[in-house]
């Protein structure tokens, strides 16, 4: 009976452990040990870290009953299971675990033998979990992506799981992972996209997206291919709010973070398209503020404001024209982060993130994982959370007003809707 609360059961918790491993050691009926491996699991799975004592026998044990069970793929599957929780339980310290726990990996997700028709959903979820606790990566770790390709060939119910293994990889260390594999990927993901649900869509943007965001250096040369349609989709009007709110995403980081990519791209549209550059840049930046509403994570909202306020200070007619809006989203934008201080009654942008804090745990909740930090680590390089929104939008307009000269300028601040120039003004207030 597992309704149990973790505090009183951990007097309990080495003899009982003690005592089903002994038992799973000494029962001889396939049936019996899968029943007796299930009850561990679950206690792993309740107690979470506080096993690390005990599992020392288990883990030196684990690899005969493997051997074992070569015969018997339900049980292998348990032994999958248990592996899942006891990684989730040792953090970190699973690395110490990976010369026997690689190689099961690599041959549960092989599409190439025939044990993974039983064994595949399990593998995944271990692979998963490994590199989420993985505090580094190892070139087996590495090795074990060449699965990968055939996988997403296969694109089964189990596709989401392998995207959000390509991302754990991209976390846990995007350069080395994809000097090597981002060519396999973008040519799997162009051929993806061909036949692919919506939802698919999203997640394949959203490893773009990913790769961008970690890697804003390399990552558009690296998918390259897989930007013009992103591009197209938006000029087109892409009809699903959740696609466009993602290619908004992904042009959002090219613009704000690899501004001469972001060029580059746009003059090779410009000549697929047969427009004039700016012409496009113009009818890129209409549909964005058309479409804003679509964009509903207060990150991207945020992304967007930055993305498009990055384009001034400009004396390009097209931009001037686009003026208004994109004084619109920003104020959209402002409305999103700003938080106003009761006691000072200032605003200040909530999105910012200035140092790392260990996050106060409650009893029920699970400790971080490597990846969890990895995230955090990369919030605090990331624009959305380190440029003041408010700071940002005061600077563009400054420099805009100091390019056109006073008059000039207030004639484009008159494009503007009274009510939006009001409400600007009010969070610029001290500035």
């Amino acid at each position: 009976d597992f309704e149990f609360r973790t505090d009183q059961f951990l007097p309990y918790l080495e003899s009982m452990f003690t005592l089903l491993f002994q038992l799973l050691q000494e029962v001889t009926e396939c049936d019996t040990k899968m029943h007796v491996l299930h009850v561990l699991s679950c206690v792993i799975e309740r107690v979470n870290i506080q096993i690390r004592p005990y599992v020392g026998c288990l883990v030196q044990y684990l690899p005969l009953l493997w051997k074992q069970s070569e015969e018997h793929n339900m049980l292998r599957c348990a032994i999958l299971t248990t592996l899942i929780h006891l990684i989730q339980g040792l953090g970190a310290e699973s690395k110490n675990l990976y010369p026997f726990l690689l190689p099961i990996i690599q041959l549960s997700t092989d599409v190439s033998q025939p044990p993974h028709v039983y064994l595949l959903e399990d593998g995944l979820e271990l692979w998963l979990v490994t590199l989420e606790n993985s505090p580094c990566l190892t070139p087996e770790l590495l090795r074990i992506f060449q699965n990968m390709s055939a996988l997403l060939e296969l694109s089964s119910e189990n596709l989401r799981t392998c995207f959000k293994i390509i991302n754990a990889y991209i976390f846990l260390s995007s350069s080395e992972f994809l000097q090597v594999y981002s060519g396999d990927l973008c040519r799997s993901f162009c051929e993806l996209l061909k036949d692919i649900t919506t939802e698919g869509q999203v997640q394949v943007l959203k490893v773009v997206e990913n790769v961008l965001k970690v890697n804003p250096a390399l990552g558009p040369q690296m998918f390259q291919p897989l930007l013009p349609s992103v591009f197209r989709g938006i000029i087109e009007g892409e009809r699903y709010p959740v696609v466009m709110s993602t290619y908004l995403g992904v042009i959002g980081r090219l613009l704000l973070q690899n501004a001469s990519f972001f060029s580059l791209l746009l003059s090779q549209m410009a000549c697929e398209c047969g427009q004039e550059l700016d012409q496009l840049l113009g009818n890129m930046i209409e549909m964005w503020v058309d479409r804003m509403d679509n964009i509903t994570q207060p990150e991207r909202r945020k992304l967007s404001a930055l993305a498009l306020l990055s384009l001034l200070p400009s004396d390009n007619s097209v931009i001037q024209d686009k003026f208004c809006g994109i004084i619109n989203i920003s104020v959209e934008g402002l409305h999103d982060v700003m938080t106003e201080d009761p006691e000072t009654r200032t605003y200040k942008d909530c999105m910012l993130m200035s140092h790392f804090e260990e996050p106060k745990m409650t009893e029920d909740e699970e400790p971080p994982t490597e990846q969890d930090k990895r995230k955090k680590t990369l919030a605090l390089k990331d624009p959305v959370h380190t440029v003041s929104l408010q700071q940002f939008v005061y600077e563009k307009l400054k420099a805009q007003q100091e390019l056109l000269g006073e008059q000039a300028f207030q004639a484009l601040m008159e494009t503007v809707d009274t009510e939006i120039v009001t409400q600007l003004q009010e969070f610029l207030q001290g500035f």
